[in-house]
């Protein structure tokens, strides 16, 4: 196993003590409620569009795909997830105001070292299974910041909605346990 399957087979514990530091720390005002609330949010809508176009293979534990996703969020950039991710992430931080701008700074930099890694990985997985169709897409399409106008070749597909708030469902119970906690922290602490 390499490392970056490695990497990418943990990806699910790895926010966990970003976000247990974020509940220790915190010390939330409302300005920064709301606009981390707002990340978040966009985070996870992000999300959800990403995987009602590519489905439940993105909460598998191992390197693969069934298809090539160009459609939705992925005809604009490669990694909506983990951009989806990072704001979700730095949402929270912000939302629970303790530690800033430390923890905020260190989580982004972490989850982009991670996606890193991650993503070289995953397109050599993609390159490998569908050839000159993924070159062109890794070519033509930008990893992380979205190009304005839709991927030319992208393969129509209807988004799958449901199934993506299903997929999605223990995301937003964890976001909304993160926020419970944070309440609680401050409540205990005061």
């Amino acid at each position: 196993m390499s490392f970056g399957d490695m990497v990418f087979k943990l990806r699910g514990y790895m926010p966990v003590p970003f976000l247990v530091a974020g509940i220790v720390l915190a010390n939330p005002r409302q300005d920064l409620v709301i606009f981390g609330g707002i990340l978040m949010v966009i985070g996870e809508l992000i999300r959800i569009a990403g995987v009602s176009y590519a489905g439940g293979a993105t909460r598998t534990r191992q390197i693969g795909a069934n298809e090539l996703v160009t459609a939705g969020p992925y005809a604009y950039l490669r990694h909506p997830l983990y951009v989806g991710n990072i704001l979700l992430y730095s949402g929270a931080s912000i939302l629970a105001g303790g530690g800033l701008p430390y923890l905020l700074y260190l989580i982004i930099f972490f989850f982009s070292v991670q996606y890193a890694i991650i993503v070289r990985s995953e397109e050599a997985k993609l390159t490998e299974l569908f050839g000159e169709q993924a070159v062109d897409y890794i070519n033509s399409v930008p990893r992380f910041f979205p190009r304005f106008t839709p991927y030319s070749k992208r393969v129509k597909k209807k988004a799958d909605v449901g199934n993506a708030l299903l997929s999605e469902k223990s995301t937003m119970i964890a976001i909304t346990v993160f926020i419970l906690l944070v309440v609680v922290s401050v409540y205990i602490n005061f």
